[in-house]
């Protein structure tokens, strides 16, 4: 089975590779969960992150963010000293900052699914990359994204984040014409 280099030779990546990346994302709380993750990944590999996600997932209260919104210190010092996510302060208070933000967007388009599948005219871009090497870390697109949600005051989501964000949420097929996922 050919499946995108990146992913082949951990268990763990493969899966993920074969039944979540790209597939496309309408669910709300899964993006929300997805740009806490991707945010966290800054500086770091997305592997280490898959390793650490069912701890996110506990850590984060199943990533309602109407809950992480409104934690406070305590929450805070709590999620420092959980050994089972990535313990950085920055990324933690931008975790909780991006809730509210996040909330502010549902507000007003009625849900994040409608405003972030906005800029893709509601149908997935389908790239036709050959080689790991022509995929991009950031596009026009992404650079759009990212401007718009720091914008609205959204933090630690630049435009590599943004890019990792609409392949892994299916906005954008990056899956190599190789790839038994690409149709």
């Amino acid at each position: 089975m050919n499946r995108c280099p990146w992913c082949i030779g951990n268990e763990l990546y493969e899966k993920y590779h074969d039944e979540e990346w790209g597939v496309p994302v309408h669910d709300d709380k899964k993006h929300f969960e997805f740009l806490v993750l991707e945010s966290a990944q800054a500086g770091l590999s997305w592997l280490t992150i898959l390793k650490k996600r069912e701890n996110y997932r506990k850590a984060y209260d199943g990533f309602d963010a109407e809950k992480i919104a409104i934690y406070g210190e305590e929450k805070i010092e709590e999620l420092m000293n959980n050994p089972g996510i990535v313990r950085n302060r920055r990324k933690i208070e931008a975790s909780i900052n991006n809730a509210k933000r996040f909330l502010e967007v549902k507000k007003e388009w009625g849900s994040f699914d409608k405003y972030i599948w906005s800029f893709v005219d509601y149908k997935p871009v389908r790239n036709h990359w050959e080689e790991l090497s022509q995929v991009p870390s950031t596009t026009e697109l992404s650079d759009k994204i990212s401007k718009d949600l720091k914008k609205r005051g959204f933090k630690f989501l630049g435009s590599t984040i943004i890019y990792a964000h609409i392949q892994a949420t299916g906005l954008v097929n990056d899956h190599l014409v190789t790839c038994f996922r690409y149709s």
